[in-house]
């Protein structure tokens, strides 16, 4: 009966409180909400590409090529044939063509002549290409499909990109360098939250259990000056963590790509490094608030890090949305978090705008002063802070 009695009592707290029942419900919530909205972005429908292609040369598996991609819907193909070999080279370098076919001289002729297992070196196909670039990357792949294809039906009877040449014009590290800009920021978010939490619970909800803060509520203090009494110097000390980050992000893309850390700090600019170390600082703030407001909604330290966590697991998936989906645009400066994560990426691989990351800066300072003011109105109210 004693069990029984034990038993009754856990359910009935349980089932009493509606925030443990929240947050047993939460997970799941969150875990459907970020798989559909994953899964809408990931499986959006690709607008299609307009390749613009270089030839020298001619067969008549161009035509199966022109068939196949403009069978895809949305795909275009225009072809230019030009003898300029280093023109069209130095053209798909710049990103200015998607690619560059070149077909050996007399090549349909030379692959109904060529007798395979002869030993005479087949007929060749070369295609230029960017592996960086998904447009340029996508006609490689339909192109290396079709022409793979017609190779096997004539019983392998030419080449396509035969011999060390370098065909790829993607510098490999550039591309390691957009991979780093897709995880560095993400990094650095879950570190800085990390340290904010660390400082933040026992400090907010810490001295609410043990009601050292009840005691500089009884007194004439505005609750403004209580809310941002916490928020500031936390976010000062926070700061340090923010820094180091920084630093560590900075002094560590240089030996990823493998170039020296003056090439590197020359060409990446003093603007770019001004605007993370902005975008960083603007985050410490915001997530010092927002922990606080919790830990201030919160009855132990034990239940804000229950709830904290609920948080941070959000803020890790809006930093992965930002860093492996793709299509987000201009409207992410309006989400908090996500702002900063996106300008980021954004400068690390050198395709950001100057207005887009200081309204994230903006953006994010103004959400601050948002919940520092919901956490004042808290701080005033009896039932919140006392239980009654």
């Amino acid at each position: 009966m004693k069990l029984l009695a034990l038993i009754k009592k856990e359910f009935s707290r349980f089932f009493s409180d509606p925030k443990l029942i929240i947050t047993m419900i939460i997970p799941g919530v969150l875990i459907f909400v970020i798989y559909s909205l994953m899964g809408t972005f990931m499986n959006e429908e690709d607008e299609g590409y307009d390749f613009k292609v270089y030839r020298t040369g001619d067969s008549v598996a161009v035509s199966m090529l022109k068939a196949a991609v403009e069978a895809t819907e949305g795909y275009t193909l225009t072809i230019e044939d030009i003898t300029d070999a280093e023109t069209a080279k130095t053209a798909v370098k710049d990103g200015k063509y998607t690619a560059y076919i070149v077909f050996s001289e007399g090549f349909d002729e030379a692959v109904g002549a060529y007798e395979a297992g002869s030993g005479k070196p087949a007929p060749t196909i070369e295609i230029y290409y960017r592996s960086g670039d998904s447009e340029s990357m996508s006609f490689y792949s339909i192109a290396t499909s079709v022409l793979d294809a017609y190779e096997n039906a004539l019983a392998n009877k030419f080449d396509i990109n035969r011999g060390d040449t370098v065909y790829d014009y993607s510098d490999a590290g550039k591309i390691v360098q957009n991979v780093m800009a897709g995880i560095m920021p993400f990094i650095i978010v879950i570190f800085i939250f990390s340290a904010c939490m660390s400082i933040t619970l026992e400090s907010v909800a810490g001295e609410k259990e043990r009601g050292t803060l009840a005691t500089v509520l009884v007194t004439s203090v505005p609750r403004v000056h209580v809310a941002l009494g916490k928020v500031i110097p936390l976010s000062c000390i926070a700061l340090i963590g923010a820094v180091s980050s920084f630093l560590g992000m900075v002094l560590s893309l240089p030996k990823i790509i493998g170039v020296s850390v003056g090439s590197f700090v020359g060409s990446f600019g003093f603007l770019s490094y001004f605007m993370l170390l902005l975008l960083i600082l603007s985050l410490v703030p915001l997530i010092v608030a927002i922990i606080s407001v919790v830990s201030t909604a919160s009855r132990t330290v034990k239940e804000s890090s229950g709830y904290t966590s609920v948080i941070m697991v959000i803020t890790m998936v809006l930093s992965l949305v930002a860093s492996f989906v793709s299509g987000i645009g201009g409207w992410s400066v309006v989400v908090p978090i996500l702002n900063a994560v996106v300008a980021m990426q954004n400068i690390l691989t050198g395709s950001y705008v100057v207005w887009q990351c200081l309204v994230s800066v903006l953006m994010n300072l103004v959400y601050t002063a948002v919940i520092v003011f919901v956490m004042a109105k808290m701080l005033s109210s009896e039932r919140i802070m006392f239980g009654k």
